[in-house]
């Protein structure tokens, strides 16, 4: 395996939770306040933010630069590029079709994309929980440029094609290990069952009728991230807020918006996207190797323990943005963005500080 570059997040929390560093020593005033300036004036992250949506009230904390060119701060709301809180949208859009017994979750791929994988054993079910084997593309892209990636762009067919010249992992069933190839794959699925392309399938069913106006799927070629925006930056401080998103596709594609990603977690863990037995299926966890003792990955819907209890949700990280999303006990939702990716290592656990902080206090 060639050394990569970290271009969408390596797995649910894998990255954010893979450093349990210390919590530093915090200033007087709003615990989330002092955890997102730790960020920004510690770790040299340009700007983060976070969104909370507890009840009917929103809360916005910020710190740091939206464009350190500019000096502008983060935008209260703006559109970001969330990369594997993709695999939320995409995994509901699966179980829905699975509640409509359109798609059976313990059913082999081969019933619905015949001749694609060469282990006609791999279910739907372990392709959406990491159990495939499948091996993730992203260790084909050996790239310390970042330019390269910018107009690359990518289909699925490109990316499982390019998983599938290295041997598997392990027998299917058998293990866990986060492949965003798993993802590529249910995104052709979910389009060959439903005979619609998966960013309209992502509309119809999830984003207009949740209200979600900021949330789509870049298609091949639509490069421009919407304003408002933070800048998303490299570490070299590089804009890579506009390029085409297709390379990271149904694992990581997606644009949004902090307060999209909190009514999204909220209507999914309130059960308005999913039945209640689709739910429960999606709540059904396997210990994963997140980093954390206790973290769990369901289908497309991770699970770690915070102060306060269990949080349900999902990271994100893509070249120039990294985020956290998802839901606090009590029902209170949480996004936490930064926009750098990727990120120094000491951010890492202080991300997961921050969303804590927010969740719990």
């Amino acid at each position: 395996m060639r050394k990569s570059v970290r271009i969408i997040a390596a797995g649910t929390l894998v990255v954010l939770l893979a450093a349990t560093t210390a919590a530093p020593a915090l200033a007087a005033g709003s615990p989330v306040q002092a955890r997102l300036d730790v960020l920004t004036a510690q770790d040299g992250v340009p700007g983060a933010a976070a969104v909370v949506q507890d009840g009917p009230r929103t809360r916005v904390t910020r710190s740091g630069k939206g464009d350190v060119t500019t000096g502008k701060p983060f935008p209260r709301n703006g559109s970001f590029r969330a990369g594997s809180v993709t695999k939320s949208f995409v995994a509901t859009v699966v179980l829905q079709l699975a509640g409509e017994g359109r798609v059976k979750l313990d059913a082999p791929v081969e019933r619905y994309l015949p001749g694609l994988l060469p282990d006609r054993r791999i279910t739907v079910r372990q392709l959406l929980q990491h159990t495939s084997g499948i091996p993730d593309y992203l260790q084909d892209f050996d790239l310390s440029d970042p330019e390269a990636l910018r107009h690359r762009g990518a289909s699925p067919e490109e990316l499982v094609a390019m998983a599938l010249q290295h041997p598997a992992l392990f027998p299917p069933g058998t293990s866990w290990s986060y492949s965003n190839t798993n993802y590529i794959v249910a995104g052709m699925l979910a389009s060959k069952v439903t005979g619609k392309a998966l960013g309209d399938l992502i509309a119809q069913r999830i984003t207009r009728p949740l209200g979600l106006r900021d949330t789509y799927l870049p298609r091949r070629g639509d490069e421009k991230l919407p304003d408002p925006h933070a800048v998303g930056y490299t570490p070299d401080r590089v804009d890579f807020s506009d390029f085409d998103a297709t390379i990271a596709g149904a694992a990581g594609g997606l644009v949004s918006t902090p307060a999209d990603l909190d009514r999204f977690y909220g209507a999914l863990l309130g059960g308005r996207l999913l039945r209640p037995a689709e739910l429960a299926e999606m709540k059904r966890t396997v210990p994963a190797d997140l980093g954390v003792p206790g973290a769990r990955y369901g289908l497309g819907l991770g699970s770690i323990p915070l102060s306060c209890g269990e949080f349900w949700g999902h990271e994100g990280g893509i070249i120039g943005f990294t985020n956290l999303a998802g839901v606090a006990p009590g029902g209170r939702r949480v996004t936490v963005v930064l926009n750098q990716n990727p990120t120094p290592a000491e951010a890492n656990g202080h991300l997961l500080a921050a969303t804590d902080a927010a969740a719990c206090s």
